[in-house]
C-alpha cells in the first residue's frame, strides 16, 4: 500500500536538545517543530547559536555526548527515528537520511580515491555488484556535474576544486537514494559563483529525484534562491516559519524583520542597513520571557515574562504577542 502524497518525509515534533553541565542543564534546541514534504526544500536560518546546526545534528542523531535528544519526536516517513539504537540508526544514516557537511573536506577520505569511497558507499546500501556500483558512481558524478566523469573517478580528493568536491559530496550523499537529505552550510566556502552552481544543482536534484532537503545556513540569500519555506530560529527556538516568499516579503517576527532589513537590495538606495542591536544570548543567559526581547523595540511586559508559543497568521507561523488576536467578548 503506497504511502498518501500528503505525509511529510520528515516530521519534528517539540524537539529539545540539551546539555548537563556541574552547574545546569543548558537547552541548546528548545521545543521546535517543523515538517517537510517530498520535493520540498526547507531552510533553517538563523546567526550562529542559533541552534540550527545542533536541529540537524539531532535528526541523524550524531550530538557529542553529553548532549542528548531530551523530548519530543523525530519521524522519516511515519516512522519514529529518534529512539532508535545506535545499531539501527546507522542502517537509517547513509541509506534513508544523508548529510552533506559545509566542507567536503570532513566527508571524503584524503587517502582513498573518489571511486573507492562512492562504490564503497554504494555496496554497503544497496544490493548491487561491483561493476554495477562502479557504473552507478561514474552516473552519480555526471549528474551532479563533473566533467569527464569516467576518467577523474579514478583521481583523490585533493585533485579536486572545492566547488567540485563540494559536488563529489552531494553525489556520496545521493549514493543509497535516500529520502531525506540534510545540507549544513554547503555553500559557505565557495565563491560566489560556484555557490550558484551548488544551489542550482541542489535544487534540479530535489525536484528531479523528489528527495526532502533541509537546507542549515544563517545566509538569507541562499534560502531566498534555494528553499521553499524558511524556518527562522533563535536561541534555539523558532521565531517564524512560513513560505519563503512570505517571510521574505512580509516578515512578521522582529528579528526576521531585522534579519531581511540587513541584506542589501539592488534595487532601492539606502544609506544605512538595518542593525540588529546586541547579540543572541549564551546559552546559560536565556532571558525569560521571548528570549528576543532584550533586542526588541517593540517589546512590552508580557514579552519580558511569558513565551510566546507559535501563532498562525495569514501567511506565516510566528512566536511573537505582537500577533496574537484578542478574542472578542
Amino acid at each position: 500500500m503506497s504511502k498518501p502524497e500528503t505525509e511529510p518525509v520528515l516530521s519534528v515534533r517539540d524537539l529539545v536538545v540539551q546539555f548537563p553541565t556541574r552547574r545546569s542543564v543548558l537547552t541548546a534546541v528548545d521545543s521546535i517543530s517543523f515538517d517537510v514534504a517530498p520535493g520540498e526544500v526547507v531552510g533553517l536560518v538563523g546567526e550562529s547559536g542559533a541552534g540550527k546546526s545542533m536541529t540537524g545534528a539531532a535528526i541523524i542523531n550524531l550530538i557529542e555526548p553529553p548532549g542528548h535528544i531530551a523530548g519530543g519526536e523525530i519521524r522519516l516517513n511515519g516512522e519514529r527515528i529518534d529512539n532508535l539504537s545506535q545499531e539501527d540508526m546507522r542502517k537509517v544514516r547513509g541509506k534513508r537520511i544523508s548529510m552533506v557537511f559545509q566542507d567536503p573536506l570532513t566527508s571524503l577520505n584524503p587517502l582513498y580515491r573518489i571511486g573507492e569511497q562512492l562504490v564503497e558507499t554504494i555496496l554497503t546500501h544497496l544490493p548491487v555488484s561491483p561493476e554495477d556500483a562502479r557504473h552507478r558512481a561514474i552516473a552519480l558524478l555526471e549528474e551532479v556535474g563533473i566533467p569527464a566523469a569516467a576518467s577523474r573517478i579514478d583521481a583523490y580528493p585533493h585533485e579536486f576544486s572545492g566547488g567540485m568536491r563540494q559536488r563529489v559530496v552531494i553525489a556520496l550523499a545521493l549514493c543509497a537514494e535516500p529520502d531525506l537529505v540534510i545540507a549544513d552550510e554547503p555553500t559557505t566556502a565557495l565563491d560566489v559563483s560556484v555557490q550558484a552552481q551548488i544551489i542550482t544543482l541542489l535544487k534540479r536534484l530535489c525536484s528531479e529525484r523528489g528527495m526532502a532537503v533541509v537546507l542549515i545556513t544563517h545566509d538569507m540569500g541562499v534560502i531566498a534562491e534555494t528553499a521553499d519555506r524558511v524556518a527562522v530560529m533563535y536561541a534555539g527556538r523558532l521565531a517564524e516559519i512560513g513560505p519563503v516568499r512570505d517571510v521574505i516579503k512580509s516578515a512578521k517576527h522582529p528579528y526576521t524583520a531585522g534579519l531581511m532589513g540587513s541584506i542589501p537590495s539592488l534595487e532601492a538606495e539606502v544609506s544605512r542597513l538595518v542593525q540588529i542591536p546586541g547579540s543572541m544570548p549564551r546559552l546559560t543567559a536565556i532571558p525569560s520571557g521571548c528570549a528576543f526581547h532584550p533586542r526588541c523595540e517593540q517589546a512590552f511586559a508580557r514579552c519580558r515574562t511569558e513565551r510566546p508559543q507559535i501563532i498562525k497568521t495569514d501567511s506565516n507561523d510566528v512566536a511573537c504577542w505582537l500577533h496574537e488576536t484578542v478574542p472578542a467578548p
